[in-house]
């Protein structure tokens, strides 16, 4: 494993696993101090603003180590209330631990922004940027101060950290990207040839060029809003179920989002996959496929003639709304949701240019797959071995256009890291394929 020769370098080996984030809305946030250096080189090759995040974790008392919470600029404070009572708190003792610190945020902020406004990061992608990690703990306030300032998405993105990163950030980031995870790490400098500590001038410094050479204000409003974003109810059958649709500038499609057992319309992974689909100029719906009634009763979660008729009366549903009815339509299938959705798509009463698969469970679909006939792509963790060859038996049956995408070294949910950004690509390649053809008939 090469070691990177300094944070330059390493910022700019990041940014090529960050490339498809161009154009979509992005901010990069550097940690400060050491996380800049990096951040630069990210926000440099996305053209995308850069600014710092500054956090500060607010400390147990008798245990400054272990953090209860942490605060932002313009008032944010989160906290972590099993801390808060396991050390059995009293707001007086977390107030003086805040003014003390808000005292050193103040500061901070000034020192490196010189008086100016925070960007703001409202619907936004936010990807914030360290050095590495060691223990993560400010890497995680700075998750949750950056999500509660507005950001729709937000993505971790570091040099080298240890090889549970991805497992230590679920429920903090939407999306982990490292390079470099060594079996024996013990420190974020053992990546580098030369880590000599960042200045407070090198911030401010890296701050400005990036504000004069490519974050300029007009580069902040870049990004159009999308024409629809708004959460949806849509009657299906004898229930309504909830959604997430999106219709971006300019649509060339729109895909509807089948997730799998246990998950919902709030699926990380599905949203990742999304705004990936949306900065490409495809619409997006997401929704839940059972009521909170009926995912009490397990069975439901396996039904997948329910699901799939479900699906059915999602997409009916689209084609009376007017700016979606002339729209072509796609399938995302996760785990028991792609067989929902190869069932779906042999209905007679919908049309579906394509369908992909994520760690899908195609097997689910029964005799309907010798029935499919859109263009079908199914894609699977290579070390996701049985899941793999029900997917292999699968494309064996099925009569229409089928692809395999094996994504090296992924497990079931693809948590692995760059292995979600694989998914996402192929899956966007395969929708603006297939839904962006001009079909004639006769």
């Amino acid at each position: 494993m090469r070691p990177f020769e300094d944070r330059s370098d390493a910022g700019r080996q990041l940014a090529q696993r960050l490339k498809h984030l161009y154009g979509r809305g992005v901010v990069v946030l550097g940690l400060p101090r050491g996380g800049v250096p990096v951040a630069f080189e990210v926000a440099k090759a996305l053209q995308a603003p850069l600014d710092v995040l500054v956090v500060r974790k607010l400390g147990v008392p008798f245990q400054p180590e272990l953090a209860f919470g942490a605060i932002g600029e313009d008032g944010v404070r989160v906290l972590n209330d099993s801390v808060v009572h396991a050390a059995n708190l009293e707001d007086e003792d977390m107030e003086a631990v805040e003014r003390a610190q808000r005292i050193e945020l103040r500061r901070r902020a000034e020192r490196f922004r010189g008086g100016r406004e925070r960007i703001p990061l409202t619907g936004r992608i936010a990807v914030i940027v360290d050095d590495g990690i060691a223990t993560g703990a400010t890497a995680k306030a700075g998750c949750q101060v950056a999500r509660a300032h507005g950001a729709k998405t937000v993505i971790l993105a570091v040099p080298i950290g240890p090889d549970d990163l991805v497992a230590r950030f679920a429920g903090y980031a939407d999306e982990v990207v490292c390079l470099q995870t060594p079996p024996l790490f013990f420190a974020v400098g053992q990546g580098y040839r030369n880590f000599a500590q960042t200045s407070d001038d090198e911030v401010i410094a890296l701050l400005d060029r990036a504000r004069n050479d490519f974050a300029s204000a007009a580069a902040i409003d870049a990004v159009d809003p999308p024409l629809r974003d708004e959460e949806v109810r849509v009657l299906a059958g004898p229930v309504s179920v909830s959604g997430h649709l999106i219709i971006p500038e300019n649509t060339r499609g729109i895909v509807v989002f089948a997730h799998g057992s246990g998950s919902s319309r709030h699926s990380p992974r599905n949203r990742y996959v999304a705004d990936v689909l949306n900065g490409a100029g495809l619409g997006t719906l997401l929704f839940d496929l059972l009521t909170p009634a009926e995912e009490r009763n397990r069975a439901n979660v396996f039904d997948i003639e329910l699901l799939a008729s479900r699906l059915v009366d999602v997409t009916g549903w689209l084609a009376t709304q007017p700016d979606t009815a002339a729209l072509p339509v796609g399938y995302f299938g996760a785990s028991t949701g792609a067989g929902a959705a190869l069932v779906a798509a042999t209905d007679p009463r919908v049309k579906v240019r394509a369908v992909v698969s994520r760690g899908g469970r195609p097997d689910l679909a029964g005799g309907s797959l010798a029935n499919v006939t859109v263009p079908t792509l199914l894609i699977v963790g290579g070390r996701d071995r049985v899941v793999l060859e029900l997917n292999r038996q699968a494309q064996a049956v099925i009569p229409g256009p089928c692809e395999l995408a094996v994504v090296p070294g992924a497990t079931h949910l693809f948590e692995e890291p760059g292995t979600l950004e694989r998914v996402a690509n192929l899956a966007c390649d395969w929708f603006i394929d297939h839904l962006s053809r001009v079909v004639t008939t006769g």
